[in-house]
């Protein structure tokens, strides 16, 4: 019986130790270079990105938000956000990319 626990303890540790988790559905960040204000559409968003992970509205604007994050107990955590606000005729009027890596895709 105390070997049984003591494997389950273990095992709980190491699970633990090695764990990992993500929010949100992976995207490419680097298709907000092609954003462009005023001028991309809600259609061309969602061709480039997908759906995105949340909609809403923001101080009477519709806003999409696209996340990403992949968290890891021994380091290497990515982060990637992407936030696009849209006028009332479905153009961008401002968005914000933001990734924990300078790179990431």
């Amino acid at each position: 019986m105390k070997k049984s626990a003591l494997a389950f303890a273990a095992a709980i540790f190491i699970t633990t130790l090695v764990g990992c988790g993500t929010v949100g559905e992976d995207f490419n960040i680097s298709m907000a270079d092609k954003i462009q204000v005023h001028q991309t559409t809600q259609g061309e968003i969602e061709s480039m990105l997908g759906e995105p992970f949340k909609k809403g509205i923001q101080n009477g604007h519709p806003i999409w938000v696209y996340e990403f994050n992949y968290y890891h107990t021994l380091g290497d955590d990515t982060s990637k956000d992407l936030v696009v606000t849209f006028n009332d005729d479905g153009k961008v009027r401002s968005y914000q990319a933001m990734s924990n890596r300078p790179t990431a895709d």
